[in-house]
């Protein structure tokens, strides 16, 4: 299958974001630490314990334990009824999990991949977003859509799309995106708990990265505010907005400028939809720049939003233009190399926060 095919590649990938890892792990050595994947499982394991109306379905999630493991355990603990395995047809049973969330159930549907989704997002979108709204307010969908998101490695462009925006633009769905091990523990539970139908967006090359977690995250009762963002590193000069993975390469960004005398501000999203505008907001009428990353295309993502709400907003507090690090505008291409250029680096956003703060040659003159 797809998933035992990507942990051969795991290590390659792992070795690209090590420089991130660093700063994840610059914490107090007495701070505990858990992997994404263990704070996913974790979550799992204690919502479907709390509420007989929780259960998991997808491929592999059952007798393999998930592509990922990330629901190791479970089949063993809450047996095949609340645990099940599907056959590799995201259609049929995507269809089957909104139908159960009609009747009262909370599924949590997994994909092996959120590029997979496609195959079942008449689902997602016509019936299980819209229903709530069509019959006025009396149906819920209190549904889950969960699985990796965006690029992995060496996967080629079929398998390496980022859906943020896409599912972000359809309203009635909330849209999700952990970046550590606290995000993913606390807005999983909050999606499961949650009445109406939640799209979460998790990376695959996040899932073995450890990250210090407290006491209070721990707690099973320990869940996120959905629509509320979190200033991972509060900043004077410049603000930086990003989610998942690229959150670690603008905290990695944010050291480097330091040196350089430029102090970021880095706002970690969790949430796309609804979107943290007032923090943001908040952010930039403080330091008067902005830079946004995403890995996704460029045209019409979270970060055009974001641009737009600013400028709506606090454009009078703007000192220099807002700078937009996207992916690539193309299909993301097979050869490491070329991928790795189709992808924001974290010298992307240094140059472009050097832009901001008119501490280099602007792109336009420079060419």
């Amino acid at each position: 299958m797809l998933g035992t095919v990507r942990q051969k590649l795991l290590g390659q990938a792992l070795q690209k974001i090590l420089p991130v890892g660093s700063v994840l792990r610059s914490y107090s050595s007495a701070a505990k630490q858990m992997t994404v994947r263990e704070a996913l499982n974790s979550a799992l394991d204690e919502e479907m314990s709390a509420d007989p109306k929780v259960f998991l379905m997808g491929e592999e999630v059952g007798e393999y334990q998930g592509a990922y493991k990330i629901s190791k355990g479970l089949l063993e603990k809450y047996g095949p009824e609340r645990v099940l395995d599907t056959p590799i047809t995201e259609a049929g049973f995507t269809g089957i999990g909104v139908g159960a969330a009609y009747y009262g159930l909370k599924p949590v549907v997994e994909f092996m991949t959120f590029n997979f989704s496609m195959q079942a997002i008449d689902h997602i979108i016509n019936s299980a977003a819209k229903s709530n709204y069509m019959s006025a307010g009396q149906m819920s969908v209190p549904i889950v859509f969960r699985g990796p998101n965006g690029a992995a490695a060496g996967v080629g462009a079929q398998h390496s799309q980022c859906y943020a925006a896409w599912y972000a633009s359809c309203p009635g769905l909330k849209v999700l995106s952990p970046y550590n091990s606290e995000d993913a523990r606390g807005l999983l539970k909050a999606a499961i708990r949650d009445p109406d139908p939640v799209v979460f967006l998790e990376n695959e090359l996040l899932y073995g990265e450890s990250f210090p977690v407290s006491d209070e995250v721990l707690d099973s009762s320990f869940c996120l505010p959905i629509g509320k963002a979190k200033i991972e590193r509060e900043g004077k000069d410049v603000s930086i907005t990003a989610f998942s993975k690229m959150v670690g390469h603008a905290l990695k960004a944010a050291e480097i400028l330091e040196k350089d005398g430029i102090d970021a501000e880095v706002i970690n999203l969790r949430s796309i939809r609804p979107l943290d505008r007032s923090t943001i907001n908040a952010s930039v009428r403080k330091t008067n720049r902005l830079i946004t990353v995403e890995e996704a295309f460029p045209q019409h993502g979270v970060g055009a939003e974001i641009c737009a709400s600013v400028v709506e907003e606090s454009f009078a507090y703007l000192d220099a233009p807002v700078q937009r690090i996207a992916g690539a505008d193309v299909p993301m291409p097979y050869a490491a190399n070329l991928e790795r250029m189709a992808v924001p680096q974290v010298e992307d956003i240094v140059r472009a926060a050097k832009r901001a703060c008119y501490r280099s040659v602007p792109m336009a003159a420079a060419a």
